[in-house]
């Protein structure tokens, strides 16, 4: 303001004043800041000054707090013990008294005996009182029964229902309580499983896939024999079919000859033998000496190479999938794999793909990486010879591991892989998942026309049959099943239930690559026309 004051006296001064004022004015705003600087300082030490006082001043007190509470404690446990002294010696006491007492209720003990026996003999009397009331009892229940019946008969009369139904009717009542509360219950149990489950497994299975990078394993078993012309075929047949004869009684197979120009197609169940009869039957056409005798040669010369070949097949899936220490007699039915096919895939070749993924999945689990590679190669061994045993694959193949000392835990693998029995161990779970990775990915598995068609009519018929299913479509090559239920009939709760009814019905009565996804779809739709 001051300075200010002066800016504006200085307008009507000449130019040497104004200068002299202006500093003037700055002389004086320094002073006044120095001084403020200087009673600032004074006032900072002054309070420090107080604060150590104050410090220690506190500190003496504290001290004098100190040596009080110690006063007091010693105190204080003086007292104590004086009290527990005092308790221990009135428990005495009264562990006395209580001696004194003892021994006076030991005489009256006696006088009770004989009060009980007085009382048992009253107790007689009561017990046959009792036993006359009782039956009194007994009529008034017949007499209240027989009340409640013509009750029951009267409001059955009057409701114009018989007790069957009106029994049928409380039962469709609790029956479709107890479905949603049932829904509500399989659905929260869902949730909880999802939320922790479903991430993590889906990790561990696209890090199992993306670490086996594997060729596709669609193969095709190859029946049918090119023949050069229509006179090899005649010596094929032989003077009145010996030859024929001759070489499917070696073989085991059957040969087919029909009109087809330039082909024989050699049918058999048995892949090793279909193979060992093509192998043979190329041979003798190219060597064109055919014969009874001949032919024998020959197929017992392919039969000995082919055997060496299934030997040294099931050796190389051995070291291949990095197991070791498998009897000879596993080596050998791993070999016969290798002319097995399941869907045009090859079995040998899906074994060494399934041991590899339940490795990595068991690693990252923290488990026996070989011990899930064991499992894995050896969990269709019972595809080798299906065959000639009766039974399924899973317990021809447990039954051989078993036979051939495999551990407790590859037994229940290969028996358990496809959920025919319960699982004793994690790695039943682990190879059966693989075994469905391996199956499902595409160009593994190929199948016919026909049968791809019957799958996806089975898929829909199956939906269909379930109560307030208005539609249903197979769809994404059945993979998948899209279910659309009436909105009236079938609420949110109960679709769940619906879902989980299919997908157990198509688990039971369909046989199918991978897994097929159930999509119950429930809508309200509400249309009304402008005119």
């Amino acid at each position: 303001m001051r300075v200010s004051s002066c800016l504006l006296a200085a307008q009507g001064m000449d130019p040497v004043n104004t200068v002299l004022m202006l500093g003037i004015g700055l002389l004086l705003i320094v002073i006044v800041v120095v001084v403020m600087r200087v009673l600032d300082r004074s006032r900072r030490i002054a309070a420090e000054k107080e604060i150590q006082a104050a410090r220690a001043t506190a500190e003496a007190q504290s001290q004098k707090i100190i040596a009080q509470a110690e006063a007091q404690a010693k105190d204080e446990l003086i007292n104590l013990r004086k009290q527990f002294d005092k308790e221990t010696e009135g428990t005495r006491k009264e562990l006395r008294s209580e001696e004194k007492r003892l021994s006076k209720r030991e005489d009256m003990i006696d006088q009770k005996l004989d009060t009980l026996n007085t009382k048992e003999r009253m107790l007689d009397a009561s017990d046959r009182a009792i036993h006359e009331r009782e039956k009194s009892l007994a009529n008034k229940d017949r007499h209240l029964n027989e009340l409640i019946a013509q009750q029951k008969s009267q409001l059955l009369k009057v409701a114009n229902l018989s007790t069957d139904e009106a029994r049928k009717i409380l039962l469709e009542h609790v029956e479709k309580d107890m479905e949603q509360e049932t829904a509500q219950f399989v659905e929260r149990r869902l949730e909880e499983a999802r939320e922790t489950a479903e991430t993590e497994a889906r990790e561990i299975l696209t890090q199992a896939i993306q670490r086996y990078a594997a060729d596709h394993t669609c193969d095709r078993t190859v029946s049918a024999v090119d023949i050069p012309s229509d006179d090899m075929k005649g010596r094929v047949i032989g003077r009145e079919g010996r030859n024929i004869r001759a070489f499917e009684k070696a073989t085991g197979v059957d040969v087919i000859v029909d009109d087809t120009p330039g082909v024989v197609v050699v049918s058999a169940f048995d892949p090793v033998r279909r193979e060992i009869a093509r192998r043979s039957l190329e041979k003798l056409i190219q060597d064109g000496r055919i014969h009874p005798t001949r032919i024998e040669e020959v197929v017992a010369g392919v039969e000995k190479d082919v055997n060496k070949q299934i030997f040294d097949a099931g050796k190389q899936a051995m070291m291949e999938a990095n197991v070791r220490g498998l009897h000879n007699k596993l080596i050998t039915l791993l070999g016969r794999l290798h002319f097995r096919t399941s869907y045009g895939q090859n079995v040998l070749k899906h074994s060494i793909e399934v041991a590899y993924l339940s490795q990595v999945i068991a690693e990252q689990l923290g488990l026996n990486g070989q011990l899930a590679r064991r499992c894995g190669l050896l969990h269709d061994i019972g595809k080798a010879v299906d065959h000639e045993v009766e039974g399924g694959h899973p317990k021809i193949g447990a039954d051989l591991c078993k036979r051939y000392g495999e551990k407790e835990e590859v037994v229940n693998a290969v028996v358990g892989h496809h959920g025919d029995v319960e699982a004793s161990s994690l790695y039943t779970p682990i190879i059966s998942s693989a075994d469905a990775v391996s199956a499902s990915r595409p160009g593994a598995r190929r199948e016919t026309l026909e049968r791809y068609v019957q799958r996806l009519q089975k898929l829909e018929e199956i939906a269909m049959t379930f109560e307030g299913v208005k539609t249903a479509y197979a769809i994404q090559a059945g993979r998948e099943v899209r279910v659309i239920v009436d909105a009236e009939q079938v609420d949110d709760k109960l679709s769940l239930k619906v879902a989980r009814d299919i997908a157990r019905r198509v688990e039971d009565e369909m046989e199918y690559p991978g897994e097929v996804k159930v999509t119950v779809v429930r809508e309200v739709r509400h249309i009304e026309y402008a005119r």
